[in-house]
This record gives structure tokens, C-alpha cells and sequence, in this order.
């Protein structure tokens, strides 16, 4: 398993429970719990490894997890990419291990992308299940969905890059991605993300096929994530969560980034509610 997001992380975070308490957890919670298949999608600024934590505390329950990484991420440095490259990594890596009846999980950039790979695969998914993710109306971006003022200092960071890529400055990823977790925790996390490609974000999708869809979806909603500005005409939900149509609404705490890693046991107890019958 890589724990490259997991490595020189403090060990003492208050959601964080005994080993004999885990036990008896995972116990209890495989009894319960219908077990599922999961498809992760990560999202900007993050690759597989993102999923890590949630990932080993859903598989405790009993469920079956994978985690694709996409162009443009991970250990790829070439960032020439598009998002139709990124839809088609994800359908092949589905279909070329066979995978149906999957619960397809989108976080952030990845609610885009999960949009794009169930029109492609429709008949593979049980549900699709949104975690504070774009939900695009159709011929629209992801750059979209960020007021004025947002979208302009994100064209200027493209701009400032040579290879059309985006790094997020520190002090916007603390406030907005991380803005729970404590400064060194965050710091560490900084310093494993990478530019994120900017083509992807900027390009209109075509989303007919989606919306002409009656595959179930879910959206999990985190309420203290200010990754998208909470102004009127924008934001997670219900300004793009009520995009979905009729949706099962899961609300739970935690910001855009750090949760994942400092309470994955919270995530994946959200999803699994997301994404059970």
C-alpha cells in the first residue's frame, strides 16, 4: 500500500481510538454492514494515495475498495492532459478488471469526472455518490463554479506556470482545503501535492448523456469545507448537490482535505451510508 500521505503524520489526533476499540468497531460494523463495492476518485492537487486511510477503514468492514489514479497525477509529470484522458483512465481501469455493480465515488475535481465516466459505463455502477464534489450542468467547467474574484486568481496562477499547470499558494490550501487541522499537519500535506493540470478545469462538457440517467446518487456534504466560496450562486449544496435531481443527502464535519486523513473513519462510515441500498 503506498503511505506516502500517511508518512511523518502525528500519531495523536483526537478522532484516533485504541487498537481494542478499533476492534471491537470493525466487529460491530462488519456485522451491520452490507458489504459494497467501491471505486474512489480522487481529485485536484492529490493522486491514489489520497484515499489511503478511508480506504483501510472500509476494507476493516468488509468491503471491497479501488482507487484509480488518472493522468496528470501521482507519479505522471506529464500534465498535458485533458479530461477526456483522465474519463477514459478511469472506464478502462473499471472494465479491464471486470468491476459492476460499484458504488463510484467522486471527491472535488472528481464529481466531474464521475459524471463523465457513468455516461460511458452506466450499467457497471449501483450508485454514484458525490463527497463535496463539482456537479457540472451541462457545457459547463469546473472553473465555472468559482466566483469572479476566485476564478481570476486561479487564471493568474496558470498563467505565472510553464507548463499550464496550478499550484495552490500555502496560504490558500490552509485556509480553504485544511482549515481544521492543525498548522504542522497541514504543512506536511503541502508538501506532498503537486501542480494540477489546468486544461481539465477550464473545459466545457458536453453532459446531456448524464442527466438523461437515472442511476442512484448520493451527495455527501462536509460542512466546515470552504474549498468553494459559500456566496450566493455558488458552493458544495445545495447550490450543485440539488443538480443531482432527487439525491440521498449525507451531511457529516470536516474541511476539503485534511478529514480524509484525520478522521477516515467518520469518511468512511459517510460513504458507506451514501452508498448502501
Amino acid at each position: 500500500m503506498d503511505t506516502r500521505w500517511l508518512k511523518g503524520y502525528p500519531s495523536s489526533f483526537p478522532y484516533w481510538t485504541s487498537p481494542q476499540e478499533e476492534q471491537r468497531d470493525e466487529a460491530a460494523s462488519r456485522e451491520q454492514q452490507q458489504p459494497l463495492t467501491f471505486v474512489l476518485i480522487h481529485g485536484s492537487w492529490a493522486d491514489s494515495s489520497f484515499w489511503n486511510p478511508i480506504a483501510a477503514e472500509l476494507k476493516k468492514k468488509g468491503h471491497t475498495v479501488y482507487a484509480p489514479e488518472y493522468p496528470g497525477h501521482g507519479a505522471d509529470t506529464n500534465k498535458a492532459v485533458t479530461h477526456a484522458m483522465m474519463t477514459k483512465a478511469i472506464v478502462d481501469y473499471i472494465t479491464s478488471r471486470n468491476l459492476r455493480n460499484i458504488v463510484l465515488v467522486g471527491h472535488s475535481f472528481g464529481g466531474s469526472l464521475v459524471q463523465k465516466v457513468a455516461e460511458q459505463i452506466p450499467d457497471r455502477i449501483k450508485r454514484l455518490v458525490f463527497w463535496n464534489a463539482f456537479v457540472l450542468q451541462d457545457g459547463a467547467s469546473v472553473s465555472d463554479q468559482f466566483p469572479p474574484s476566485a476564478l481570476q486568481g486561479f487564471e493568474q496562477l496558470r498563467k505565472m506556470s510553464s507548463d499550464d499547470t496550478i499550484m495552490l499558494p500555502f496560504p490558500l490550501f490552509r485556509e480553504t482545503f485544511a482549515n481544521l487541522a492543525p498548522l504542522s499537519f497541514v504543512q506536511q500535506m503541502y508538501n506532498k501535492i503537486t501542480p494540477e493540470p489546468a486544461k481539465p478545469l477550464f473545459e466545457k462538457l458536453d453532459l446531456k448523456k448524464f442527466y438523461s440517467l437515472t442511476v442512484p446518487r448520493s451527495y455527501v456534504y462536509l460542512t466546515e469545507d470552504t474549498a468553494v466560496p459559500q456566496a450566493e450562486g455558488y458552493g458544495w449544496h445545495p447550490h450543485m448537490s440539488s443538480r443531482l435531481g432527487i439525491f440521498r443527502l449525507i451531511k457529516g464535519r470536516g474541511d476539503h482535505f485534511s478529514t480524509s486523513q484525520t478522521d477516515p473513519k467518520q469518511i468512511a462510515q459517510k460513504l458507506y451510508e451514501a452508498g448502501r441500498d
